[in-house]
């Protein structure tokens, strides 16, 4: 009897989750965020987390990628020719200063997907810190309560985002705006309400990553 082995299903949007709370955990954890406070980097680790898994697992080109993400080609080459070890070792002049490149977010991502593949992503303990941060801002937030009462919402708002959104069906349509207005309701992405910046992107959204993107174009629009 001849067994048919089917090869395994990878769910990109799950390991790219993954990757890319190994490169916060890499850069020192969630606590890292909150000390370095001028960054504006996440959304494009989001991004290269993505490039770096849709390449390596998916087999996607750049093309490829960067139609799904909504970057220029040459974005995606920039984060995925990195240097891994070369990108850890300039890392933390990078963080102190605020001005991460595209280029050190791509080489986290695939130092961090190097070691999600060795099975040291510890998964459950990076998402209870992400949760134990995030906490009591989003409680606040969650009950109405002024964004003043809740200082720390706009320092690392693609966690905030990625929480808000878990469990949501993705590419999300037109027909879907008033949802994720819902779930990101109380969210600030850089003292604007996340909700109100929905009214602002294009649908269809294609992914978690291309959210995060779209919301922080919406912010630079104005």
């Amino acid at each position: 009897m001849v067994v048919e082995v089917k090869p395994k299903e990878v769910d990109y949007d799950a390991l790219a989750l993954r990757v890319f709370l190994k490169a916060i955990e890499l850069i020192g954890g969630p606590r890292a965020l909150f000390e370095y406070r001028n960054l504006t980097w996440v959304p494009s680790l989001m991004e290269a987390s993505y490039a770096v898994v849709l390449k390596y697992e998916a087999m996607k080109t750049d093309d490829e990628i960067a139609e799904f993400l909504g970057l220029t080609k040459q974005t995606v080459r920039n984060m995925l020719s990195a240097d891994p070890e070369l990108v850890m070792m300039k890392l933390k002049g990078e963080l102190e200063s605020g001005e991460v490149k595209v280029h050190t977010a791509g080489g986290l991502a695939k130092k961090a997907y190097e070691e999600v593949k060795k099975g040291n992503d510890y998964v459950s303990f990076v998402a209870y810190l992400c949760e134990e941060y995030i906490k009591k801002p989003m409680e606040a937030a969650e009950s109405g309560q002024p964004a003043a009462t809740c200082p720390d919402i706009g320092l690392v708002w693609p966690v905030y985002v990625l929480k808000a959104i878990k469990g949501m069906d993705f590419p999300v349509d037109e027909s879907k705006k008033g949802e994720l207005k819902e779930r990101l309701k109380g969210i600030k992405v850089k003292e604007i309400a996340a909700e109100e910046l929905v009214d602002k992107i294009e649908f269809p959204i294609k992914s978690p990553a291309e959210l995060l993107h779209k919301l922080a174009a919406a912010v630079k629009g104005g």
